[in-house]
């Protein structure tokens, strides 16, 4: 009997234990969750930096606003010269790091000085290139000089990284931030209070913080590495949401698991709108792709529409273009390629590359018709469509040769152009089309190396050159219509879709907006149901 009651009293004590814990978590902490760490949330760095984790702690000059628009953050207003190169910033008065150092025209300055010391590692960027200097005009007002009137400027200025705002008190004795910070410290709604490499980071609500304060206090990110163990930690109660981007690179949940609790009825389920271009980079500086009618062969040959309800489940659109025409200066008025095999064979066959009786696959010359496709191996996702367009262009008599390798290979692939065809997905706003644009003209980028055996790729690189610092907005829209013309005709892109975000949560929950950058989470709209 005395064994059964201590039973019985430990039973209660347990039940006590876990029940405050819990009943506190659920009041006060949201509990997200990751794949990966987030890294020591430098503001100025890459990988293994995450953006959704640098959003929440630094914030820039101005923000990408969910409509479209570029509006004020740390900068309350700013004035732009006539000639396009002078930008007066007028920063907001009363704003405080969360380690209490005061934002002001010295904090802004100092930042952009360590930024643009690390110039070359973010050379991806239109605007480094266009940068000149910052010069302080009094606490609250800073001054940018451009070399040349750049039109994105502002829009660059929005990104999650690297232009945003490190408290002077964080930065490293010889304030070589590319080296690392002293802390993550930053402006934003939340602090990062705790972390435990491979288990979690905490973050807590910054009470020092100018705007509106978060409903909740704390945000808990659990490391988990794999989607199916998510999907059972929202099942479980463990997390309280999966928000992600559909397909690779930042997937979070399957598609198929995404279906099924949708399908459940527990769950709030939402799909966005289309957020960037699933793609495939086509070299047009090597091997069997170096021809244009191999190019545009493959265009006509992938059903677009059956991988889009087979494999993506209709949570994705077809994107016939490198763009969404709704973005700015996208709507080119161009003509889609539309499946047509039989128009495929006679392009291929036109171009003298023939089908015989002793081969499934073509041949001219004496070379058979094969592609490289290179994809990162341990992506399920990429390995399926992978598979589907190898499946489809062996239809036409054209071998795809799947090369599935880790992420490193992969990137170096598309650094040297050791590729026939790579997936080379665009990124969304605030980055379409300028930056995209931009990062065309570097080396190290596939895109680059895709366009390498363009006929008229000087002229092409010219021309993106100078539509960044067209001030006349009918030249720059029909110099757009030119660029994104040519790419198209000359089919060194297969567009496959238009790329979504996937958000399950607990119908508790309240404010889990999609915004129109990717990889920002605004934890700071969410908010208990009451």
């Amino acid at each position: 009997m005395k064994r059964l009651r201590f039973a019985l009293l430990a039973a209660a004590a347990a039940a006590l234990l876990f029940a405050a814990p819990l009943a506190a978590a659920e009041k006060d902490t949201l509990v997200f969750s990751w794949s990966s760490i987030l890294g020591d949330m430098n503001p100025h760095m890459y990988l293994p930096n995450q953006p959704f984790g640098q959003a929440m702690i630094f914030e820039p000059l101005v923000r990408y606003g969910d409509d479209g628009t570029i509006q004020p953050c740390l900068a309350e207003s700013w004035e732009i010269s006539d000639d396009g190169k002078t930008y007066v910033f007028r920063l907001r008065k009363g704003v405080l790091f969360s380690d209490g150092e005061p934002w002001n025209a010295n904090a802004a300055k100092k930042n952009f000085d360590a930024i643009m010391g690390n110039a070359k590692r973010h050379a991806w960027m239109g605007f480094t290139d266009q940068y000149e200097s910052t010069s302080i005009m009094d606490e609250h007002t800073l001054k940018l000089t451009l070399k040349n009137a750049y039109y994105p400027a502002l829009h660059d200025l929005s990104t999650i990284r690297p232009f945003r705002f490190l408290s002077p008190a964080a930065f490293p004795a010889d304030g070589d931030t590319s080296k690392g910070i002293i802390k993550g410290v930053g402006t934003g709604p939340w602090i990062r209070v705790e972390t435990k490499k491979g288990e979690y980071d905490l973050f807590a609500r910054n009470d020092l913080y100018w705007g509106k304060k978060p409903a909740f206090k704390q945000v808990l990110v659990k490391t988990i590495p794999e989607n199916e163990s998510r999907v059972i930690a929202l099942e479980t109660g463990d997390i309280d949401l999966i928000c992600g981007a559909s397909g690779q690179g930042a997937a979070q949940i399957s598609i198929e698991a995404f279906k099924r609790l949708e399908a459940s009825g527990r769950f709030t389920t939402a799909v966005s709108g289309p957020s960037a271009t699933r793609a495939v980079a086509i070299n047009s500086g090597r091997g069997a792709t170096a021809d244009i009618a191999v190019r545009k062969a493959i265009q006509h040959a992938v059903d677009k529409d059956l991988l889009i309800s087979a494999v993506f489940q209709n949570v994705e659109k077809r994107a016939d273009f490198l763009f969404d025409p709704r973005f700015p200066y996208c709507d080119a008025d161009l003509t889609p390629y539309m499946l047509d095999r039989a128009l495929a064979e006679k392009i291929l066959d036109d171009a003298g590359w023939k089908k015989s009786a002793e081969s499934e696959y073509r041949s001219k010359n004496g070379e058979e018709l094969v592609v490289e496709l290179c994809f990162i191996g341990n992506d399920p996702l990429a390995k399926t469509v992978a598979e589907v367009l190898q499946s489809d262009l062996r239809k036409i008599g054209m071998k795809l040769a799947l090369i599935g390798e880790e992420n490193d290979s992969i990137w170096k692939r598309q650094k040297d152009g050791e590729f026939g065809m790579v997936f080379n997905d665009t990124w969304g706003a605030p980055f379409e089309p300028h930056a995209m644009i931009a990062s065309m003209l570097l080396p190290s980028h596939a895109d680059y190396q895709a366009q390498s055996g363009l006929p008229m790729k000087t002229e092409l690189d010219d021309a993106i050159r100078s539509v960044l610092l067209t001030t006349d907005e009918e030249t720059r829209r029909g110099m757009y219509r030119d660029i994104l013309g040519t790419l198209h005709d000359q089919a060194v892109y297969l567009c496959l879709t238009y790329k979504t975000m996937l958000k399950v949560h607990s119908p508790k929950l309240d404010g889990v907006d999609f915004t129109p950058i990717v990889m920002v989470v605004p934890f700071e709209r969410m908010h208990w149901k009451e």
